[in-house]
């Protein structure tokens, strides 16, 4: 692996028309995993993100709390911002996408594409709601599915067969706002020739995405790409076309253009050396975006068209994850599954829903399954009766019979280079995102640790006042075995760890510090680090989280 690297990662905009939930943070938690592992390791990882304020949804929401837009996303962006720090989520910088810096990256970027010639114009039809004079989204259009019957459908595609559609198409059609029916009406847009990039994204695409992706967007290559419609009709929440009268850019424009938007405010707008490395040339230096697997098409196709068009540099790689389901079905309000983030971090420790994750988590798009009776079962055996056992266990001999101070020497250091052999196998599954396989190495470790412990039997050696330094030297072992194993798991439980190395008395530890051993140095007294999770206070967090 290189070394000093000057890495750039984003993760997907999180909407600013509500609060997070549980579900957000299985990106977030990838995401921070991964950074947090690259800047243990030396490395120089920039995470920046943002709450994603335009469109349609924002507009609604704001309307019916009888606020503007802007005090909606100010509201929600602060929201997102406190469950980040909650939840131990390292962002350098989270701002929205309706910040000055975004607005003059946008209309850059824009200018820059009609400068290319990627940009036309043409009229098309559209579903208009005449009860609220306003054009209606895909999304706001609901009706029967043209080809299967399913009733209650949306207007872009069917959830029971598939077919894909426009809402013109829909049999007896409503509008999600009014209830009325809508009529059609025509309207000159703005279009990108994303048509245009085919070749360029399908040579970018085969060497720069993971191998599980590549056969599905080749499924949107044999359809063939289709130009991006990229404006709006007033009224609607979003930034102004330049020299267009009541015409917005599609929240779909401006929003991953807010990565670069949220650094440029990272850096107080200073397009110095190091922006221009970053968003233009990308001489030594790699971006990477973290998304969902229903956004694909926006990062993988029109996202990277769009910077080349305009002279920006294409991502060094896109990383997929899948979707969290809870007990094995979808998050439902009514059955308390739908749980918003800072809910769950009333009842439990984050780091413990991190972890959750992180042992579920590998490299492909696969979704995953939160199931409650399981969690549980996990994290007291995991954290609670293996990893923090250790030093639970141990610390006690080393307080009682060597006034705090671990031995001066280590009585069995073979266990211990067991351990450091397995660093380079845990650092590859981060560096992979194999978060799950490196977790069960980790618990693997811990688990012959505490055998370790069993086998010399500390608590008989105290008994006889002839061994007790030799429990003290078995109970030292044990430490640094649990020093390693925080060491190892610092980028998934970033605030357990911080607790960790308190109580073994050491300065924030680097991956480099692996190898660092302690030796006749102090132990702070042992106190509680995490309790064991309670069944009752899930059932509790669950009825909390019903409507």
């Amino acid at each position: 692996m290189k070394s000093n690297r000057n890495i750039l990662v984003t993760s997907a905009l999180p909407y600013a028309n509500a609060p997070l939930h549980i579900g957000h943070f299985v990106e977030y938690t990838q995401t921070d995993i991964w950074v947090r592992y690259h800047r243990i390791n030396g490395h120089s990882c920039t995470y920046i993100c943002a709450s994603d304020a335009h469109g349609t949804p924002t507009m609604l929401k704001a309307e019916e709390e009888g606020i503007t837009p802007e005090k909606l996303v100010e509201k929600n962006s602060s929201s997102h911002l406190n469950d980040f720090k909650t939840y131990r989520i390292s962002v350098d910088n989270y701002v929205t996408t309706h910040v000055p810096e975004n607005k003059e990256i946008t209309e850059e970027i824009y200018n820059k594409l009609k400068k290319n010639n990627h940009i036309y114009k043409k009229n098309i039809k559209q579903s208009f709601d005449d009860k609220k004079k306003m054009f209606l989204p895909d999304r706001y259009v609901k009706g029967t599915c043209p080809s299967c019957g399913a009733k209650d459908q949306y207007g872009d595609s069917c959830e029971v067969c598939g077919s894909t559609y426009s809402p013109m198409q829909l049999i007896d059609p409503i509008s999600v706002i009014s209830g009325t029916k809508p009529t059609v009406k025509g309207s000159e847009h703005i279009f990108f020739k994303l048509s245009e990039f085919e070749d360029e994204l399908k040579l970018w695409i085969s060497k720069n995405m993971d191998i599980t992706l590549v056969n599905k967007l080749e499924e949107w290559f044999k359809q063939g790409l289709k130009d991006w419609d990229i404006s709006r009709d007033s009224p609607y929440f979003g930034f102004p076309i330049p020299e267009e009268k009541n015409k917005y850019f599609y929240v779909w424009f401006d929003a991953p253009i807010g990565y670069i938007g949220s650094y440029l405010n990272f850096t107080n707008n200073q397009k110095d050396e190091e922006f221009y490395n970053f968003w233009q040339s990308g001489d030594n230096t790699e971006l990477y975006h973290f998304i969902g697997k229903d956004i694909v098409y926006f990062h993988t196709l029109f996202w990277p068209a769009v910077l080349s068009g305009a002279g920006y540099r294409k991502p060094t790689a896109v990383f997929v994850h899948g979707f969290l389901t809870i007990n094995g079905k979808k998050m439902s309000k009514s059955k308390g599954t739908f749980i918003n983030a800072s809910i769950f971090a009333k009842y439990f420790d984050p780091d413990f829903l991190r972890y959750y994750f992180a042992a579920k988590l590998g490299p492909t798009p696969d979704d995953l399954d939160l199931n409650i009776d399981d969690f549980i079962a996990r994290i007291n055996s995991d954290l609670v009766g293996k990893l923090i056992n250790i030093a639970s266990r141990s610390s006690g001999f080393i307080h009682k019979f060597n006034d705090g101070l671990l031995a001066d020497k280590l009585i069995n250091r073979k266990i211990v280079d067991v351990f450091l052999k397995k660093a380079n196998q845990i650092e590859k599954n981060y560096v992979e995102r194999n978060y799950a396989q490196a977790i069960r190495e980790i618990i693997d470790l811990a688990d012959q640790a505490n055998q370790y412990i069993d086998e010399e039997k500390p608590w008989f050696l105290a008994k006889d006042p002839e061994f007790q330094k030799k429990a003290v030297e078995v109970s030292t072992v044990a430490i640094n075995l649990f020093r390693i194993l925080i060491l190892y798991l610092k980028p998934v439980i970033p605030g357990i760890a911080e607790r960790c190395e308190s109580f073994l008395n050491v300065e924030s530890m680097a991956w480099s510090d692996k190898d660092k051993l302690l030796i006749g140095s102090k132990l702070n007294n042992y106190k509680n680090i995490i309790d064991r999770v309670e069944k009752a206070h899930a059932i509790k967090m669950i009825e909390e989280s019903k409507i």
